[in-house]
């Protein structure tokens, strides 16, 4: 007989690990108790040594499906005669290294017993166990107990009780645990009709959407906008009425069959790659193709070649789904350019002139959670926008950080990310930072992450730009503050993720961002580390009138091409000929490097495309332009007087006008000149400059197209490449990647 302390680290609070300590002990017949401490789990083990080995070593290869688990300890301790195994009240008196689980997607076990008519649970639509339901957004507070959650206020029925303590049990501690005697339910309100029996809202509710209504639904990380994906009316009122014309729609479909994406593959087609993606615990919406011909309504992404697709996550969301039996779009419920709604009484009040009706549910929603998007790029999927499932994304960081520091982000896309000692949590997407609504879920999940993390935050990141609402926000704190320069950041958070290459090239190509010169960048070449990039390469830069409105008027940045070019554009109104002498005159004129504004003047110059409803329009549009593959026109480099070394977008300018060339062979022409272009960056500058990979971040290499052709060539090469993975590959990767250039600054082991 021998006893042992173990203390388990790691992703191990709301993952079921003590109910799953406490029944492997109960296998083992093996004695001792189990309690949540500070973040981590305290294991006092009794009894045979080679079953106490066995025990040690099963905690982390058999550990739950969720939990992610680390050996932080292992000791011999006197024997103390304990009889029997135990889970004991949490404490919370240590220093907190807390981990916070995502929300997770309805386990199989929950799903069949909701649609079992034998069962109590039989359609609840808050079904949930140790394995699956919300966390993320209902945890107020650390440990992670019922008293600590929204739950707190939905006292247990006399059966859920039974079923909480009852440590053999699979609900055994789920701290969200309801049924429709004790929990939550739901409501469907419209106009003056009201329902509050689940049952009879849910069937309310489906009888509208086939009657073609748009429907406010309540989910777990906030409100989705729903109506019929096969309906082109309500599709058209959507956008309509939430003034997006273009932007393209998520549509959600069921999970029946054997195969939970059988509903999928009706409509679109999946590579392996992306069926695992849609796949994810995290339930993501994934892009991938529609098939042609499809009963998908034409409107849910005009232009595009994709659609963003995702499996149901939420009990609510089965029920809807298979009883409605086709699918539906599940769009984000806000208003344009704001975070997701989680309140009942304001989404009531601010989504009243979208939807037609609601349904909501009475669950507190504690932090917004928008939905996770991936795109397969290169054969890996790869974050578009971080949301529920998946985070608050957790990484382990190459060194300690001198002090815990709040780092904000950009502008665009915003997310903020809270680092002390060796590890930073970066924030699900929130929002623009353009209204004052995404300020305020700013500055309150800035408060609540230090809460709920125990860290307070000695210095704040931020962007360098002065405009940005982050950095005037930053400004106004009463902290030490430290600026970064936009593109670094995004090189620093690719290498953040990749933390074994030691030297790099990194491309941070995007739409816009300050530059240390005072210009705007966006195609630039660095190599180095995180704390220490050099700017080698960029492209000939050309000044942009109106930099602030380029986003949405592509027509500005190629008539700054063809300005620039001595020539003009096709159609040059009276309007645009006053745009020209203010131009000329200097007058709101930006210099510019920015491969973003490149392809917008492409999508202006080749689709006509001369003002558009969302950033990042023309270039998508652009980019499901290509078809096939052409052959590349060869850009010369020229070295700038500062030693960097520039390609040139000039030879592109008169196949871009070519009308008699097909668009879609320009198209091709224009992504195959600028990634061998790339190419040819990186051959210059390995001749100056030792590097072991190169990385590529930054919002244009969101688009596939010319992501995987420079991965091909440069695996001719034999040039090893590199994506961000987990992190989001545009902005909202950018408070990691301010965290990651801080420490490398301060850190020379980086």
């Amino acid at each position: 007989m021998i006893a042992r302390d173990i203390i388990i680290s790691g992703q191990v609070q709301g993952v079921g690990y003590r109910p799953f300590v406490y029944r492997l002990a109960h296998k083992m017949n093996l004695h001792g108790q189990v309690h949540n401490g500070a973040g981590r789990v305290f294991i006092h083990i009794e009894g045979d040594g080679a079953q106490i080995d066995c025990f040690a070593d099963q905690l982390i290869i058999a550990a739950p499906p969720l939990a992610r688990p680390k050996l932080d300890t292992l000791q011999e301790v006197p024997v103390r005669g304990d009889q029997g195994f135990r889970i004991e009240t949490s404490t919370s008196d240590a220093m907190p290294e807390v981990h916070v689980p995502p929300d997770m997607f309805t386990c199989d076990d929950c799903l069949a017993e909701m649609s079992d008519p034998a069962e109590r649970r039989f359609g609840y639509p808050f079904i949930n166990c140790t394995q699956c339901g919300p966390r993320y957004t209902l945890i107020r507070a650390m440990p992670y107990d019922r008293p600590s959650t929204t739950l707190r206020d939905f006292p247990l029925c006399d059966d859920c009780r039974a079923e909480f303590e009852n440590p053999l049990d699979r609900r055994f501690h789920a701290q969200p645990l309801a049924c429709a005697k004790c929990g939550p339910g739901l409501e469907f309100v419209f106009g003056a009709e009201c329902i509050n029996d689940n049952a009879a809202a849910l069937a309310a509710c489906i009888t509208a959407l086939r009657d073609g209504n748009i429907i406010a639904i309540k989910g777990v990380g906030g409100y989705h906008l729903v109506c019929d994906a096969q309906n082109d009316a309500a599709i058209k009122a959507l956008r309509k009425r939430k003034h997006r014309p273009d932007k393209p729609l998520a549509v959600m479909f069921a999970q029946t069959g054997t195969d939970v994406l059988d509903h999928v593959r009706q409509y679109c087609t999946l590579s392996d790659k992306e069926a695992k993606a849609i796949s994810d615990p995290a339930r993501p919406i994934v892009l991938v193709r529609k098939r042609q011909r499809s009963a998908l309504s034409e409107h849910l992404a005009p232009g595009l070649g994709e659609l963003g697709v995702f499996l149901p996550y939420a009990p609510l969301h089965h029920l809807l789904l298979r009883n409605y039996g086709a699918p539906l779009v599940a769009t984000s419920g806000n208003i344009s350019g704001e975070p997701v709604i989680i309140d009942t009484k304001m989404a009531a009040e601010r989504l009243a002139t979208i939807a037609d009706a609601f349904l909501h549910h009475n669950r507190p929603i504690i932090r917004p959670a928008d939905d996770s998007v991936v795109r397969v790029i290169g054969g890996a999927a790869r974050s578009m926008r971080l949301g529920r499932g998946a985070a608050p994304l957790e990484i382990e960081l190459p060194a300690t950080l001198p002090e815990p520091v709040l780092a904000v982000g950009g502008h665009m896309k915003g997310a903020i990310a809270l680092g002390w000692e060796n590890r930073v949590v970066l924030s699900p997407h929130i929002a623009d930072f353009s209204s004052p609504r995404s300020l305020d879920v700013l500055v309150s999940l800035a408060k609540d992450l230090q809460a709920l993390y125990g860290i307070q935050a000695e210095k704040i990141i931020h962007d360098a730009h002065p405009g940005y609402a982050s950095t005037v926000w930053a400004r106004q704190q009463r902290l030490p503050l430290c600026a970064v320069q936009h593109h670094r950041a995004h090189a620093s958070a690719l290498a953040g993720e990749h933390p074994k290459i030691k030297n790099w090239m990194v491309f941070s190509w995007d739409g816009v961002g300050l530059g240390g010169d005072g210009t705007l960048w966006g195609g630039e070449g660095f190599v180095g580390t995180p704390g220490n990039w050099q700017r080698v390469t960029s492209w000939r830069s050309f000044d942009l009138l109106g930099a602030d409105h380029a986003g949405r008027e592509p027509w500005r940045s190629a008539a700054a091409l063809l300005w620039q070019s001595g020539e003009d554009l096709p159609q040059q109104s009276a309007d645009r000929e006053l745009a020209k002498a203010a131009w000329k005159k200097g007058i709101n004129v930006h210099t510019t490097s920015a491969v973003g504004r490149l392809f917008d003047a492409a999508a202006c110059l080749v689709m006509g495309l001369e003002k558009v409803s969302f950033e990042g329009q023309g270039p998508m549009q652009f980019e499901a332009l290509v078809r096939g593959k052409a052959e590349a026109i060869p850009l010369p480099l020229v070295i700038g007087d500062d030693g960097v070394a520039r390609s040139d977008w000039r030879a592109l300018i008169p196949v871009m006008q070519d009308r008699e060339m097909p668009g879609e062979k320009r198209a091709a022409v224009f992504h195959e000149s600028l990634a061998q272009a790339l190419v040819d960056q990186v051959i210059f500058a390995h001749e100056v400059h030792g590097f072991d990979a190169i990385g590529l971040t930054g919002g244009v290499f969101q688009n596939r197209v010319l992501a995987e052709c420079i991965l091909g060539k440069l695996v001719a090469l034999n040039i090893p490449a590199f994506l961000p993975r987990r992190v989001p590959i545009n902005d909202g990767g950018l408070a990691f990647g301010q965290i990651m250039e801080f420490l490398g600054k301060t850190d020379e082991h980086i």
